[in-house]
């Protein structure tokens, strides 16, 4: 089998850009045939504007590069995990066009909503998700709180759902969690087309089964992450330990503030993978207070791995992945007492309870997210659109 992966990297890493790297390792170690074609976005800097939003809605130029490539390579699977903003639906069009299966990684709401999350104004927002025309994503620029950047978006998700160009040019759809799928269902895309792969790990870290008197969070500071919840929650007890936080983004002042109040909470700022999975490994849980329609979770699976429970929202992928009572603990999203009492439910439990949801967390770990069950989900789908192309 020949696999062309193609990738738009963002400016800012994040998740998507380490499970495109994830799979093409997985792949090529297991001696599939793969060649990559990315973009990245700091090209865009001294790009002309106007030239860089018509690419975002369709990009000749991309199509021709991923025609090229297509024919140089002969793949029988293009697998597309980011096509925003360089390359486009144009690419998978193109495809289609060659008669190469295509697989669309979906792992944000970038289809259906210019801000990618379904959430705005601190709340989980789905206006655009059941709107022929995206007219709120204009009016409240919930893209970069730009209006010319908003309305291309917009101009994008309309022109696109009215073409049908996803469900014509897309064999499989490869979503992390029923919640995603869910989404997509709502939005329109053939359910028939949707298979739901979880994320994984390229590497298994260890299990850790020592833990000490902290709790971590990890992730972007932002507001959809639940930040504001999570420090609430310590401030409203007293008697919560100690919280380190690991990530950086646009609520970081948030954070400082938080630790020059209170001497429980420690910002680390970003930290090398090797040593973040090492602190999560030592951390009694791993806290992810999310408020919107978390796509998966990937810190989720870093911190069973590690043998370290989690307690989540009940929202969105994390809550699918965390089994309450077992492998961790779920508390209403969006409510700081909620969290509160979980992390105290969570502290009360004897040391016996502790290693027995520690061991139940990494089994879970092997179970579902490892490289091998990756490398399964992947090939599957790959037959499938195989399949379905060929129809």
């Amino acid at each position: 089998m020949r696999v062309l992966l193609v990738h738009n990297y963002y400016q800012q890493r994040g998740g998507e850009d380490q499970c495109f790297e994830d799979e093409i390792r997985v792949l090529t170690d297991h001696g599939i045939d793969v060649d990559c074609f990315s973009v990245h976005n700091d090209s865009i800097e001294g790009r002309n504007k106007l030239g860089v939003a018509l690419g975002t809605v369709w990009s000749r130029e991309s199509a021709r590069l991923i025609r090229d490539r297509i024919d140089s390579f002969q793949p029988d699977v293009m697998h597309a995990m980011n096509t925003f903003p360089l390359l486009s639906s144009s690419v998978l069009r193109t495809a289609k066009k060659k008669r190469v299966a295509v697989v669309q990684e979906v792992a944000n709401y970038r289809f259906a909503c210019a801000g990618a999350f379904l959430f705005r104004d601190g709340a989980v927002c789905e206006t655009c998700l059941h709107s022929w025309l995206p007219i709120a994503a204009i009016r409240h620029r919930c893209y970069r709180n730009s209006l010319a950047g908003s309305a291309t978006l917009a101009a994008t998700i309309f022109l696109h759902r009215l073409l049908q160009t996803w469900n014509r040019n897309v064999d499989v759809f490869l979503t992390p969690s029923q919640t995603t799928r869910g989404k997509m269902v709502e939005f329109g895309i053939d359910s028939s087309k949707i298979v739901i792969k979880p994320n994984a790990l390229d590497l298994d870290p260890g299990f850790h089964s020592h833990a000490e008197d902290y709790l971590v969070f990890v992730g972007r500071l932002s507001p959809e992450k639940g930040l504001s919840v999570l420090l609430k929650a310590w401030s409203l007890n007293p008697r919560l330990p100690k919280l380190k936080i690991i990530g950086d983004g646009p609520d970081a002042h948030l954070v400082q503030s938080a630790s020059a109040c209170d001497p429980r909470i420690e910002w680390l700022g970003k930290r090398p993978l090797v040593e973040l999975l090492n602190i999560v490994g030592n951390a009694s849980f791993l806290v992810m207070p999310s408020v919107w329609h978390e796509a998966f979770g990937r810190t989720t699976i870093e911190a069973f791995a590690k043998g370290t429970p989690v307690i989540g929202s009940r929202i969105g992928g994390t809550s699918e992945i965390i089994e309450h009572g077992v492998t961790g603990f779920l508390c209403e999203p969006n409510d700081p007492k909620s969290l509160a009492d979980a992390v105290s439910a969570a502290l009360s439990l004897s040391s016996q309870d502790v290693a027995k949801m520690r061991l139940a967390a990494r089994a879970c770990f092997e179970e579902h997210y490892t490289s091998e069950a990756n490398l399964r989900g992947l090939l599957a789908a790959y037959q499938t659109a195989i399949s379905r192309a060929k129809k």
